[in-house]
C-alpha cells in the first residue's frame, strides 16, 4: 500500500459525509443567510444587500416581545423538564437493581413518544378545555366555582405541551450519564462516613452533568424552533419566533423570515457553545 493512499485515505473516508453535510446542512443555511440580505416591497422579493430586514426586527417591539416570550418558553420547559426528568432518571438508575428492569421501564417511559407529536398535542384538548375531564372534576369536587380558563389556549398549556413533547430527550442523555457511573466510588464514600446529601452533591450530581448538559441542549434547540404546539395549544394566544417564522413564510414574507431564522440560529447556537463551555460533554460521545 502506498504512502499516498494511506495519507490520502482518511480524507476519502469522510468525502461522502462532508458533501452530504454540505448540500442539506451548510448550503441552505447559506442561501437562507443571502435571503436574508434582499428586499422585500410587499408583494415581491428583489436580490440586493440591505439590513433593513435586520433592522426591523431589532426595531420592532411586537418582534422583540415575541423573542422574549420564546425565551420565557425555552426557560420554563428546560427548568420543567429537569425537575421532572432528572428524578425519573436517577430512580431507574439507583432504586432499580437489575439491568433488564432499568431497561424495561425505560422503554415504557418512550412508550407515548411513539405517536405523532400532533396527536399527543391534540389529546389533552378534552382533557384541559372549558368543559374538559379537568375542569368538570374540579367543580364537581367544589374546588373551583367556574371553569378555569388559564389551563387550554394560553402561555400555560403550551409549555405544558412541550414538556410533554420533550422530556424524553431530557430522561435519555441523564439517565445514561448516571448509569455510567462508577458505583465503587459511591461505595468508598459511604464507607469514609459521606451522607446521601454529600454522595450525591460530591460525585453523582457532578459526573451526571454531560448527561444533563446533553439533554438541555436537545431541549433548547427543540423548543426554540417550535411553532406546532404554540399554534395548537395557544390557539393564538401565544407566540414565539418560530410562530412568526411560519407566518412570515405564509405571506411570502421570505427575506424578513430569513432574517429572524439567522437570528434565532446565532443566538441557539450562542446557548449551545455557552453550555458547551461549562460542561465537558466529550466522555459521554
Amino acid at each position: 500500500m502506498s504512502k499516498t493512499w494511506v495519507r490520502l485515505k482518511p480524507y476519502l473516508l469522510v468525502t461522502p459525509q462532508a458533501i452530504a453535510l454540505a448540500i442539506f446542512l451548510i448550503f441552505p443555511i447559506v442561501l437562507i443567510g443571502v435571503v436574508s440580505f434582499w428586499e422585500f416591497n410587499g408583494y415581491s422579493m428583489t436580490p440586493a444587500f440591505t439590513l433593513a430586514n435586520y433592522r426591523g426586527i431589532f426595531t420592532s417591539e411586537v418582534t422583540l416581545r415575541t423573542y422574549l416570550n420564546t425565551f420565557k418558553f425555552v426557560g420554563l420547559v428546560w427548568l420543567a423538564t429537569l425537575l421532572i426528568g432528572y428524578p425519573v432518571a436517577f430512580f431507574l438508575s439507583f432504586h432499580i437493581p437489575k439491568l433488564k428492569w432499568q431497561i424495561l421501564l425505560f422503554l415504557i417511559c418512550t412508550i407515548p413518544f411513539w405517536t405523532s407529536n400532533i396527536i399527543r398535542m391534540i389529546s389533552w384538548l378534552p382533557l384541559l378545555g372549558k368543559e374538559g375531564l379537568v375542569n368538570q372534576l374540579l367543580t364537581g369536587a367544589g374546588l373551583i366555582n367556574q371553569p378555569l380558563e388559564f389551563l387550554l389556549y394560553s402561555d400555560f398549556a403550551v409549555v405544558l405541551g412541550m414538556v410533554h413533547l420533550y422530556i424524553i430527550f431530557m430522561i435519555a442523555p441523564i439517565f445514561n450519564s448516571l448509569m455510567r457511573i462508577d458505583r465503587t466510588l459511591i461505595t468508598a464514600a459511604e464507607d469514609m462516613g459521606a451522607s446521601g446529601f454529600e454522595v450525591f452533591k460530591e460525585i453523582i450530581l457532578p459526573l451526571s452533568a454531560p448527561g444533563i448538559a446533553i439533554g438541555s441542549i436537545f431541549v433548547v434547540t427543540l423548543v426554540m424552533g417550535e411553532f406546532v404546539t404554540v399554534r395548537l395549544m395557544g390557539g393564538g394566544q401565544a407566540a414565539s419566533v418560530g410562530k412568526l417564522i411560519q407566518t412570515q413564510i405564509g405571506s411570502l414574507q421570505y427575506p424578513l423570515a430569513a432574517a429572524n431564522a439567522i437570528v434565532l440560529l446565532t443566538i441557539t447556537l450562542l446557548i449551545v457553545f455557552s453550555i458547551l463551555r461549562v460542561v465537558n460533554i466529550r466522555k459521554e460521545l
